[in-house]
């Protein structure tokens, strides 16, 4: 039977739930189990498609499409198995289900309540994932913080679940904050003892707790924790703050977590092979004796996590090339003519990653004609490549005011506009191109060398396509269409021969990404950097 483990989290938000989760994920698939991870979110969206990334942070995309939350990035990386739509419920998407439920009569004149109603249909959707994949293991991240309003029905419904498929079939992890006074020069346990009352007042006593802390904690604090929170000494684990997130896995096995999760769970499995995460761990370490400067320009800069996946995927690379990548956050709307040389000075890469609005686009197209023409590797993603293509049309094909249809509606020459089917009035959410497309590459081009094949398959997240009226005369000025869709209608990528890396791509590469292995892209646009800074 399916095993079923519940992270939530008390005292405050941004605890690393979902970074305990993703490493209890890798653990227990390195003892050879199959692993199912998913979120629950309180808030009220139907799902985070139309958040700003201020409040949010990065979307992140699963292969068919669904717009989630990005802690499914963490777990994809750490347990490098493909999520879906099943994988991120939000209290908005359950309310919007059940109220069309009802519309239908499916609920035959019953009153809808918070409970059975709201209940069953979380419920209904955890179990889901589980049949969906087939796995032995379903993690399930409880957003928020243990004694938020918004969150009591999702606990309610992992309580009912825990005991529809009994207590020796479920087991809850509870991450709280143990924090130093100072003052006094110690920790307290107080705040854990707090959380975990709350959580025992819903119903659910935690069989693990996870302890978030900053320094390591001194050994009477695990057997207070254990004695007044009511559960086994082994079962008070540590998680300290880490420079390295992707030593989180064996800083926790160092405890026994995942041989203490199979024995509350009764589940046989060999001791973990942890081997090639731990000699990638050992790399990261050895590769912060080299580093590759990388210019980060975007729109949300102030938020670093509204890059997480692009972040995490130029780290991949720099893990696979031997040198640590030191990303240098710069916001394009600060870019101006006359601070170029000044902006990108030791500056050996430069991206440009997705986003949305006029905001900031004039210096993006600064940063792309800069890149262009002094050599300096580029790579384009999402409304990146637009840029890309945008500057090009500007500056090479002589089009003076060649744009996109999302920044001036009134431009005569949009070499970016809507794509077919798409206009302004079509609601904002879930609309967009989202999901796994095929791209058919070029043979002899900078992409065919990067990936190794001609054929490729990559998540998308778009609304803007490069128009093709303007396929002929880019060509001829020189832009190689590099990557088209195998209908040839669409152009998704772009690429400018004899430059040392200079790629566009539509699509959002860095999804794909994993610290063991790294995306093929990232991979040449490193390489390129290193070089570049060699020479």
């Amino acid at each position: 039977m399916t095993k079923y483990i519940f992270v939530t989290g008390g005292v405050v938000s941004g605890l690393g739930k979902g970074i305990t989760a993703a490493s209890l994920g890798r653990l227990l698939k390195s003892r050879g189990l199959k692993v199912a991870a998913q979120k629950l979110d309180p808030y009220i969206n139907v799902d985070p498609g139309t958040m700003s990334p201020y409040q949010h942070g990065e979307v992140y995309v699963t292969e068919d499409g669904a717009e989630t939350d990005l802690d499914l990035g963490h777990y994809e990386r750490f347990i490098d198995e493909d999520l879906n739509k099943y994988s991120n419920l939000t209290t908005g998407k359950v309310y919007w289900n059940v109220l069309n439920k009802e519309r239908r009569g499916e609920y035959l004149g019953s009153t809808v309540q918070v409970i059975p109603h709201i209940t069953n249909e979380i419920k209904e959707f955890v179990y889901s994932v589980g049949k969906k994949t087939n796995a032995d293991v379903v993690i399930t991240e409880i957003g928020g913080t243990i004694g938020d309003i918004e969150s009591q029905p999702f606990i309610e419904a992992v309580r009912q679940i825990s005991l529809e498929v009994g207590l020796q079939n479920s087991l809850f992890i509870h991450v709280t904050l143990v924090p130093y006074l100072h003052g006094s020069e110690e920790h307290k346990s107080k705040p854990t003892q707090h959380s975990v009352k709350e959580l025992q007042g819903m119903g659910i006593n935690p069989d693990i707790i996870v302890l978030r802390c900053d320094r390591p904690l001194e050994e009477s604090i695990f057997q207070k924790i254990a004695l007044f929170c009511n559960v086994k000494p082994d079962c008070v684990i540590e998680n300290i703050t880490l420079p390295n997130l992707y030593e989180a896995p064996l800083m926790l096995e160092r405890s026994h977590f995942s041989e203490v999760v199979c024995r509350e769970l009764g589940i046989e499995a060999p001791e973990p092979d942890l081997d090639e995460w731990a000699g990638m761990v050992e790399k990261i370490d050895k590769a912060k004796e080299h580093c590759v400067e990388i210019g980060l320009v975007g729109k949300y800069v102030g938020l670093h996590d509204a890059y997480l996946s692009v972040a995490e995927a130029l780290h991949h690379a720099g893990f696979y090339h031997g040198v640590h990548i030191n990303i240098h956050w710069i916001d394009s709307e600060e870019i101006r003519e006359e601070n170029l040389d000044q902006t990108f000075s030791g500056i050996d890469g430069i991206i440009v990653p997705g986003g949305f609005g006029n905001r900031g686009i004039e210096g993006m197209i600064l940063t792309a004609e800069y890149a262009r023409e002094n050599s300096i590797p580029y790579f384009g993603i999402c409304l990146g490549m637009q840029i890309a293509v945008i500057e090009f049309a500007r500056n090479v094909a002589g089009i003076a005011d060649a744009n996109s249809g999302e920044f001036n509606e009134q431009c005569r020459n949009k070499v970016i506009d809507f794509m077919p089917g798409q206009s302004v009035d079509i609601d904002k959410g879930g609309t967009l191109r989202l999901g796994a497309y095929p791209c058919v590459i070029q043979p002899g081009t900078n992409m065919e060398e990067c990936y190794g094949t001609l054929e490729i398959s990559e998540r998308h997240r778009h609304r803007y396509e490069f128009n093709n009226d303007y396929r002929g005369k880019l060509e001829c000025c020189g832009l190689t269409l590099s990557g088209i869709s195998p209908d040839g209608r669409l152009v998704e990528t772009v690429e400018i021969a004899g430059k040392p890396f200079y790629i566009g791509v539509q699509y959002h590469p860095e999804f794909k990404s994993r610290p063991n292995k790294p995306h093929p892209l990232f991979r040449g646009f490193i390489g390129a950097s290193v070089k570049n800074k060699k020479d």
